[in-house]
């Protein structure tokens, strides 16, 4: 049984890039931890399974963008204490990911501070003169959220109107002597205090933006999260934050999968085939009796021949050296809003141990409990596409039954793997106004600077920026890869792969099991023409909703 304050690693370590060959799906989502676009945005890359919220808070000043928002939904729910179990995001390292939201998170942070001092000194001491400009600017935008546009002309009118107004009141006040100059102040005090901000979110943004774009380059800057190696032996956040990245890890690697009915396998895909081979054992030697034998008996020489998949007569290039690996399959609701990883003596650091795995291959087989397969899994196109195929074996009776199913993840949305675009406008030129120009604008606008500003003292304590501005409400069961992942069927090569990835591994499953079955003497004639057929019938594949029984 693994337990939340169970060590997973052997001391304090820097935290590494994603494996070798998985890194554009991992790449393009740790780049959402830099963006900043509206956060409404991601509801555009949510799948058919999974949709993600956007709850909003009280006051639309202090709303969060896309970049801050997912790195604090991310942060919290794959790193917070007592969490859910997550789902294995396959293709993908998801502790990059994560690491990547903490480096973010501390960018934006040391950001907040410099804006907090700013703040301190231009906008406390002088308050009413904040909270005029701040209402002002509340005003602007709520007026101009609106749909009229009309509105929004309003909005800056009045920003305009009310500036002239505190123009004037510079110039002509009522009042003489501290009073006067503590108004003017008021007045002017905010004012400086936003062209600092400015400058320091300025540039901010532009290093955001960079390691953003570097991501999706290929390359980029590692993410820096000093917080994650203790420095002193008392040091418990920093040890806590960096326990709880290797439980991640640990969980990742967990040897347990959730089938949630019609969404397939959590994490893998929906089945888009299936094909079965079942037949009655009867012995080849009339009079004598075929010898014992297991299911696991039959899944073990599977097992081996697929280990050698990538191995070929031709020189061809082919398989990639697939990942085989044994599973326990757990059944949950369609709806389920979580899962549980199993537990108990049999489990340790969330792997189920081989005992375990024999027995329910070999008599979880029929009614309820877990059920074993085994998995062959190529991870293709850098990440971007998972193809999985599944094997059991079972034996009820007087019947042994060889299923393979095929599992297909595709890339992840095409909203992760756009790169930032210069903010311009098209304006028309002084004299030849029958002509355009395009303009570049300042990554930071003005009152995205006012956004940031009144945030900046709150970050301390981000419950409340979540009650004030609101927060991302990540879609349960939740895993990092299959939340956001399109199907592969509209890109012509993934599908290619995914379908010519079945004739193989059918071939060999078959042709393992008739071995086994000749070795304890089992009439192999009807096996061997049912398994023609199924081979025959799988020349041509087509990806189906599997899951989806029409009854």
């Amino acid at each position: 049984m693994t337990s939340d304050g169970f060590d997973f690693s052997p001391g304090a370590q820097v935290p590494l890039m994603g494996s070798a060959g998985q890194t554009a799906a991992t790449h393009a989502l740790a780049s959402a931890a830099y963006r900043d676009s509206p956060v409404e945005e991601i509801l555009k890359a949510d799948s058919e399974w999974h949709k993600s919220e956007v709850k909003a808070g009280k006051f639309s000043l202090f709303e969060p963008n896309l970049g801050e928002a997912f790195a604090r939904a991310v942060q919290t729910r794959m790193l917070g204490s007592g969490r859910a179990a997550l789902i294995q995001s396959f293709g993908m390292e998801p502790q990059t990911v994560v690491e990547h939201c903490l480096a973010a998170s501390h960018i934006r942070k040391e950001r907040d501070t410099k804006l907090t001092v700013v703040m301190a000194v231009c906008g406390l001491l002088f308050l009413p003169g904040l909270l005029l400009w701040l209402g002002v600017f509340q005003l602007r935008r709520t007026i101009a959220g609106s749909a009229n546009k009309r509105a929004g002309t309003l909005g800056t009118l009045l920003l305009l109107a009310i500036g002239g107004l505190a123009l004037i009141l510079l110039i002509r006040l009522p009042f003489t002597g501290f009073l006067a100059y503590y108004l003017r102040g008021m007045i002017v005090a905010p004012v400086v205090g936003w062209l600092l901000a400015r400058r320091i979110c300025e540039s901010t943004a532009k290093d955001l933006r960079d390691r953003w774009d570097g991501l999706l380059s290929g390359g980029g800057i590692g993410a820096k999260i000093p917080d994650t190696v203790p420095g002193n032996p008392g040091d418990s956040a920093r040890e806590q934050l960096r326990q709880s990245l290797e439980k991640l890890t640990a969980e990742q690697h967990s040897n347990s999968v959730f089938y949630a009915g019609p969404k397939g396998i959590l994490g893998m895909g929906t089945r888009w085939g299936s094909w079965q081979m079942a037949e009655e054992l009867v012995s080849k030697a009339p009079g004598k009796e075929i010898n014992q034998f297991r299911s696991w008996d039959v899944i073990r020489a599977i097992h081996d021949k697929l280990k050698l998949l990538e191995r070929g007569p031709l020189n061809s290039g082919g398989f990639p050296t697939p990942s085989v690996k044994h599973w326990i399959v757990s059944p949950v609701g369609e709806d389920a809003k979580s899962v549980s990883r199993p537990e108990g003596q049999d489990v340790e650091s969330f792997q189920v141990k081989g005992h375990e795995i024999q027995r329910i291959c070999n008599h979880q087989q029929f009614g309820s409990g877990n059920r074993h397969y085994l998995g062959v899994q190529f991870t293709l196109w850098d990440g971007q596409l998972v193809i999985t195929m599944m094997i059991t074996v079972t034996v009820l009776h007087e019947t042994l039954r060889v299923e393979v199913t095929g599992h297909a993840l595709g890339p992840v949305h095409g909203l992760f793997t756009t790169k930032s675009s210069p903010k311009t406008e098209t304006v028309s030129k002084t004299l030849r106004f029958w002509e355009t120009r395009t303009r570049t604008l300042p990554l930071v606008e003005v009152p995205e600077v006012v956004r940031l500003a009144v945030r900046a003292p709150f970050t301390w304590y981000p419950p409340i920026l979540d009650f004030l501005g609101g927060k991302l409400v990540l879609p349960e069961p939740f895993g990092l890869r299959h939340a956001w992942a399109e199907k592969p069927w509209r890109h012509r090569f993934m599908a290619d792969d995914a379908m010519r990835a079945a004739t193989p591994v059918l071939r060999v499953a078959h042709a393992a099991a008739l071995k086994v079955l000749e070795e304890n003497g089992v009439d192999t004639e009807r096996f061997a023409g049912r398994s023609m057929a199924v081979s025959g019938g799988v020349q041509d594949p087509a990806p189906k909703k599997a899951d989806l029984y029409d009854a």
